[in-house]
């Protein structure tokens, strides 16, 4: 059997993920990789149902604090439900979004104590990190510029301001050089066949491991 793998797609709106998942789960399935496609926050019924809370532009306010803990609530009816059971099976899991996210929206967005975030994390999965975070990263101008062109109703992220998603940017690069071992910087504003170069280029050697581990 196969190793399984942990890989991760972050980045602000208009990056490309969903996209660029879809393509990687069919690119490591032609190399006979078994690979599950999840998001977060959701990625199992009960934890979509806490996205939904996290996402709609309610009447009610929900605090920096609130939303954190919500996404993690979603992250751990996640883990225990989708994401360790695949990877105990030799599955590859992608998910669009991690715990990064949440450093990233909340903590750098949002100003949430990165400190408790860590805490929260590893109470939820001191024992997972991912293999591979793939840090799909573009200007934000021309990341809202293209989430604006295919989107309907705005979420409460999407409503958000510019200056919003530059700190969210900025964060997401400062966790990149802190852990260079882990993430893999890929210019999304590139066209599509130069992100797919870049992401085949990236998960390259975790490929090879898994296929020396089926030997």
């Amino acid at each position: 059997m196969s190793r399984g793998a942990f890989i991760t797609l972050e980045g602000i709106e208009g990056a490309g993920k969903s996209t660029v998942a879809q393509w990687l789960g069919e690119w490591l399935g032609a190399h006979g990789l078994i690979v599950r496609l999840t998001r977060e926050p959701g990625g199992t019924e009960l934890a979509e149902r806490v996205r939904r809370i996290v996402l709609e532009r309610g009447r009610e306010q929900v605090s920096a604090q609130a939303e954190t803990l919500l996404m993690f609530a979603a992250r751990a009816i996640h883990l225990d439900n989708l994401i360790r059971p695949a990877l105990a099976a030799g599955e590859w899991v992608l998910s669009d979004r991690f715990t990064d996210a949440t450093r990233a929206y909340q903590g750098g967005g949002r100003g949430v104590d990165p400190q408790w975030i860590d805490t929260l994390a590893a109470h939820v999965h001191a024992d997972l990190v991912p293999t591979c975070t793939l840090l799909l990263d573009l200007p934000v101008a021309l990341g809202l510029q293209r989430a604006r062109a295919r989107r309907g109703e705005t979420d409460r992220f999407e409503a958000e301001t510019e200056a919003f998603f530059e700190r969210i940017r900025a964060a997401y690069l400062s966790l990149a050089r802190c852990e260079p071992h882990r993430f893999r910087i890929i210019d999304a504003s590139a066209p599509v066949a130069a992100v797919r170069e870049q992401v085949a280029a990236a998960l390259a050697p975790w490929l090879e491991s898994s296929r020396g581990a089926s030997r």
